[in-house]
């Protein structure tokens, strides 16, 4: 029997949590404040002990808070832990750092985000791979890509067996056109790839060698010197005006008194106007004139020290001095650019960043929350708005290899990715958007790249950890939801003493990988291995043929 979930926050993201599920068949009830004219939907408070009872909170395996406040999903949660102890909470967070100490706190609680999830896949449609989903494995997460057989497809004709032994681009399922879709069969058999078969693989990430040596940086902030200019013009002409009524102070004192040597005239007019003092000989020798000039030049030293002062402190200390490091730290070529830094952003930035891809943000609110957490990693910030040309061109965008336009505002990311096609029709733009129904649209009209909703991309990953088990990644193909998931074999698993491929056969899941306690087998060797305790087999299955023995004994 499929097992009882309940969906709490029937918002934009909780109302296609609840619909997917019950395209997979699952027993699912909802949660809302307002009615949808839907069965299987109750209407009321979840925070309420009376809703979450006729919910069936008692007996369900499953509660999902899918709401966008933090402080609601977690007065559910207490509420519902007090019901049902042993329930399995997956929680819509979008405080993070609270999410991973309720984590560590709390038995059978995990905390998902939206943008974590999305940012990937987001990255992956910049390099040119437009997942549909993506996976954990190895320590790395890879997007899952569905390839079409055509007439002019490389793969026609290919034995699957040729793309089997592949560690770096696992097949996850084979959706022929006609026969058996048991891809474990399909291989066994000699299938070969014919027009209209559908793949999906699993692509490993490559992670690009640093470009960040040392030298190479120095060269770069030496080259953008003349930007300095820019940026500390005031301080440099207050500067500058500085040295030139020190000058005159110098030959003032040297010119009505030849005995004055040209080293104490310089030491009393720097110690006269900075306030330092020193060598009042120089002006108590001199006549009456000299003296009321000496006056005139404390009082007009006193301000241009105050200004040069103020200013040399707002530079070094407030913005510009930032402004002027980033500006010298931009990329020139082959970097992406990604426009605004919510969350999102953030993670987009944090993901081209550890796979050693240079960056260049670019924000127009000087207190957005993530610039410190940007500016540790080294990523270089344009605080300006992303919208004008002259901030793109700033950025460097024709020599970028994309831009993301991923702000809160679907109008201002549609504005951005226009200028960016204005500017450099080829860049392959990334937009975000908030309306499922419209991306795919909005892509073919103005020629984007790609056009991304986070809630659809994330909605799958909710669901599959709804389901149970350690979940490593998930995909949807059309209205098929796919899970990858991890399974430690004990010696009550149904699995123990198998072969893999019966198993896989028997059970309609592809294998990925065996990890042993000596080590890691793939590909044949993973096929004709037999399960042991101890072992963790790792594989994808579709969310229909899901079998709850398999999470009784997940790690």
């Amino acid at each position: 029997m499929k097992p009882k979930i309940i969906v709490c926050g029937l918002g934009r993201t909780g109302y296609r949590i609840f619909v997917l599920l019950k395209k997979q068949g699952v027993a699912v009830v909802g949660v809302s404040d307002f009615s949808l004219g839907e069965e299987g939907i109750i209407v009321g408070d979840a925070r309420s002990r009376a809703t979450l009872v006729a919910a069936g909170i008692e007996e369900a395996q499953s509660l999902v808070l899918a709401g966008n406040d933090d402080a609601v999903n977690l007065a559910i949660l207490t509420q519902a832990r007090l019901l049902n102890p042993q329930i399995r909470i997956v929680n819509r967070l979008y405080n993070q750092s609270l999410g991973q100490r309720l984590d560590r706190i709390l038995p059978n609680h995990f905390s998902l985000s939206v943008s974590t999830l999305a940012a990937p896949i987001f990255a992956f449609a910049a390099m040119g791979n437009e997942a549909i989903g993506q996976l954990e494995l190895y320590h790395q997460t890879w997007p899952l890509h569905e390839e079409v057989i055509d007439a002019s497809h490389p793969w026609l004709g290919t034995p699957l067996q040729e793309l089997w032994d592949n560690p770096q681009r696992m097949l996850i399922h084979y959706l022929p056109k006609r026969g058996e879709s048991n891809l474990v069969a399909a291989l066994l058999s000699g299938k070969r790839l014919q027009g209209g078969d559908r793949v999906i693989i699993g692509i490993q990430p490559q992670v690009r060698k640093s470009p960040r040596q040392r030298l190479k940086r120095l060269l770069k902030t030496f080259k953008s010197l003349p930007l300095f200019y820019r940026y500390a013009r005031s301080v440099a002409i207050v500067f500058l005006g500085l040295l030139i009524t020190i000058f005159v102070a110098t030959l003032t004192y040297i010119s009505t008194n030849l005995e004055t040597s040209i080293v104490d005239a310089l030491y009393f007019s720097v110690g006269m106007i900075t306030g330092a003092g020193g060598q009042e000989q120089v002006a108590e020798n001199s006549n009456d004139l000299i003296k009321v000039f000496t006056a005139l030049m404390m009082l007009l030293g006193a301000g241009v020290i105050g200004i040069c002062y103020a200013l040399i402190n707002d530079f070094v200390l407030g913005s510009r001095f930032k402004e002027f490091w980033d500006a010298a730290r931009l990329p020139t070529h082959g970097h992406y650019i990604i426009c605004g830094l919510g969350g999102i952003g953030m993670r987009i930035v944090e993901y081209l960043h550890e796979h050693n891809h240079e960056v260049a943000v670019i924000e127009r609110d000087r207190e957005n929350r993530f610039l410190h957490t940007a500016r540790s990693l080294g990523v270089p910030l344009i605080l300006e708005d992303a919208n004008l040309e002259a901030t793109l061109e700033a950025a460097n965008l024709k020599k970028a290899e994309a831009i993301f336009a991923v702000t809160s505002d679907e109008m201002i990311n549609i504005e951005i990715a226009l200028t960016a096609k204005a500017i450099q029709d080829s860049i392959p733009v990334i937009v975000r958007n908030h309306t499922p129904d419209l991306t795919h649209s909005l892509q073919e009209v103005f020629k984007f790249q790609n056009v991304l909703c986070p809630t659809a991309l994330s909605t799958p990953a909710f669901a599959a950890a709804a389901l149970g088990g350690k979940i490593l990644g998930n995909g949807l193909n059309g209205d098929l939801l796919w899970v990858c998931l991890s399974t430690r074999i004990t010696p009550q698993h149904p699995f123990c003493d198998q072969v893999v491929k019966d198993s896989a056969m028997e059970a309609n899941f592809v294998p990925l990988y065996l990890e042993t306690p000596k080590n890691t087998l793939h590909g044949w060797q993973l096929l004709e291995a037999c399960l042991v305790p101890d072992d963790i087999l790792y594989l994808t299955i579709p969310a229909t043929e899901l079998n709850l023995s398999l999470f009784y004994h997940s790690s």
